[in-house]
C-alpha cells in the first residue's frame, strides 16, 4: 500500500447518527470538566478571592485607603461568579480542546494531524501567554502610569464591573495578539501568502501592529507599545516558524514531489 493510499484511509468517514453521539457525549465531558473546576474555584479561593487576585495590580496602585465600588446592587455577587467562571473555563481549556480534537481527529488524513494538533496547541498556549504578560507586567506598568497623571484632588474609586470590563477586552485583545505566529503559518501554509511576501510586508506589519494598540489599548504610551513590540517580534517568529512547518506537513503527494525534483 502506498504512502497517498494510506494517508487517505485515515480520513475514512463514520455514520452521521454516531458522529452525533461522540459530539454529544465530548461536549457533556467538556462541561462536566468546566464544572468541576467552576466548583473548586469556589471552595477554594471562592469568588472574591479570585476577584481580590485579579483586581490586585490596580489596588496596589491606589492611594491609601481607597478600594474598587460596586454602583449595582446585584455586582458584588455577579461580578465574582463571572470571574469565577471565565477561571474555570481558562483551566478546563485543555480538556475542552482535547475534546474538540478527539471528535475531530478521525476525520482527518495523516498530514493534517500533523498540521492541526500543532495549532491547536501552540495557539493556546500563546494565548494564555498573551494573558500572562498583560496580567503580570502590563497592568502594573499602565496603572501606575495613570495614577502618575492624576490630580491630587481626584480619589480613585473603580467601579468593580467596569474594571471587569477593562480587564476582559485587555486580555482578549493580547490573547489575540500573542497569535500573530499561528496567523503567519496558516497564511503561508495554505498558500495564500510566500514567505518572500510575508518578509516584505515586514515594515507595513509594523505600522499595522502600532495603528492597533493605539485603537486597543487605553490611549497610554506603556499599554500601546506593551502590546506592538511584541507583535511584531511574534511576527519574525511566524515568519521563521512558518518556514519550518511547511517542510514538516506537507502532503504525501507534495512530498513525492519535492524528492523527485530534488533527483
Amino acid at each position: 500500500m502506498s504512502a497517498q493510499e494510506k494517508d487517505e484511509l485515515e480520513g475514512t468517514e463514520q455514520p452521521f447518527v454516531s458522529h452525533l453521539v461522540e459530539l454529544r457525549d465530548r461536549l457533556i465531558r467538556a462541561l462536566i470538566a468546566v464544572g468541576v473546576v467552576f466548583g473548586g474555584l469556589c471552595l477554594w479561593p471562592g469568588p472574591g478571592g479570585l476577584y481580590d487576585l485579579l483586581a490586585a495590580p490596580l489596588v496596589h496602585t491606589l492611594p491609601a485607603g481607597a478600594t474598587l465600588i460596586a454602583t449595582n446592587v446585584i455586582s458584588p455577587f455577579v461580578v465574582p461568579l463571572k470571574i469565577t467562571l471565565m477561571a474555570a473555563f481558562l483551566i478546563a481549556l485543555p480538556v475542552v480542546l482535547w475534546q474538540v480534537w478527539a471528535f475531530v481527529a478521525p476525520g482527518l488524513y495523516s498530514h493534517e494531524k500533523k498540521l492541526v494538533l500543532p495549532l491547536v496547541v501552540s495557539s493556546t498556549l500563546l494565548f494564555f501567554v498573551g494573558v500572562a504578560f498583560c496580567y503580570f507586567f502590563v497592568f502594573g506598568q499602565v496603572f501606575k502610569f495613570i495614577q502618575s497623571f492624576a490630580p491630587k484632588s481626584i480619589t480613585a474609586a473603580p467601579d468593580i464591573e467596569a474594571y471587569l470590563s477593562f480587564v476582559l477586552t485587555m486580555f482578549i485583545a493580547f490573547g489575540a495578539a500573542f497569535e500573530v505566529p499561528i496567523v503567519v503559518i496558516v497564511l503561508a501554509r495554505m498558500g495564500l501568502v510566500s514567505i518572500e511576501k510575508l518578509k516584505s510586508f515586514r515594515g507595513y506589519f509594523i505600522v499595522l501592529a502600532f495603528i492597533i494598540a493605539a485603537v486597543i489599548t487605553p490611549p497610554d504610551v506603556v499599554s500601546q507599545l506593551a502590546l506592538a513590540v511584541p507583535m511584531c517580534l511574534l511576527y519574525e517568529v511566524g515568519i521563521w516558524a512558518a518556514q519550518l512547518f511547511i517542510k514538516h506537513t506537507q502532503a504525501p503527494d507534495s512530498e513525492a514531489e519535492s524528492n523527485t525534483s530534488a533527483s
